[in-house]
């Protein structure tokens, strides 16, 4: 009876002594994140070494696809003299208005659509259509109405961005819980509550995910309007390089984009992360 109950007693003891779990805890199966960066940079190196080695060896034609040695030769060159600089930097404020146009009127369309029955209805079709436009189709006709300054450029990443961001707010939003709402609304909320409260929580991953999206075709408007046309732009370098068959110029400047791009999806993703921080982690 006494080792019995000595038992039960200490049992206790021994998960209170058990260490407390800190953090979010990873779900089950997934691989660490310090793990899948290393894995990352061995695959671009796998990748990249193997390039180098055909290229070499004459498997590859490096007239048309230059050596990553002599690419990263050419932005590294343009890099210390500085010449990417200027377009570079007008490619960004094209490519960041086009993204805040064309996101802004993503989100305020999408939600009312979404919120309003009647007008989703009525502009469906007109929707529908301007989005089975093709976009290249658009460019010539923006150099037309606005020349080769930075207006054509934004007006074509705003078409880019737009439909993307519109059409994942409207299915955000339409996807909210019914149940959800109607509880709300039993317990007094008002549509203003409901919409901070509710639908906009509800609907930020798609938000969200819309914004990884449109973050590269941003940049893509801007790089393909300077490519038709411009005086300036990471695109007008571009074009500049093919037209010399520099095909060193026309892939560094390709690399310089993605990086670009690279570092502001993680800027999104560092973003999205805070603003749901109260979401649930997966597996855990």
């Amino acid at each position: 009876m006494s080792t019995t109950s000595t038992r039960a007693h200490a049992a206790p003891a021994v998960s209170a002594t058990r260490p407390p779990r800190s953090g979010p805890a990873r779900p089950r199966g997934e691989t660490p994140a310090a793990l899948m960066r290393f894995y990352q940079l061995l695959l671009t190196a796998v990748v990249l070494g193997a390039w180098e080695i055909l290229g070499r060896a004459g498997v590859i034609d490096t007239f048309f696809f230059s050596l990553p040695s002599a690419i990263g030769v050419a932005v590294w060159d343009w890099i210390t003299t500085g010449f990417i600089f200027p377009h570079l930097w007008i490619t960004l404020q094209e490519a960041l208005y086009a993204f805040i146009i064309g996101t802004g009127l993503g989100l305020i369309l999408g939600f009312l659509l979404a919120r309003v029955r009647f007008l989703e209805r009525l502009f469906e079709p007109f929707v529908q259509m301007f989005n089975a436009l093709p976009r290249v189709v658009l460019a010539p006709i923006f150099l037309l109405w606005f020349g080769l300054g930075i207006e054509s450029k934004v007006a074509f990443g705003v078409t880019l961005v737009f439909f993307i961001v519109f059409f994942n707010v409207l299915q955000g939003v339409k996807s909210v819980d019914k149940v959800l709402l109607d509880n709300a609304r039993m317990l007094g909320a008002t549509e203003r509550h409901l919409i901070q409260h509710v639908v906009l929580p509800s609907a930020l991953t798609w938000i969200f995910s819309s914004l990884h999206i449109s973050v590269g075709f941003a940049i893509v408007g801007a790089v393909v309007g300077e490519y038709l046309g411009a005086a300036a732009g990471v695109g007008y370098v571009i074009a500049q390089a093919q037209g010399v068959f520099d095909t060193e110029g026309v892939f560094a400047g390709m690399f310089i984009l993605m990086i670009v791009v690279l570092f502001v999806d993680l800027g999104v993703n560092r973003l999205e992360r805070y603003l749901l921080r109260w979401r649930p982690v997966p597996g855990a």
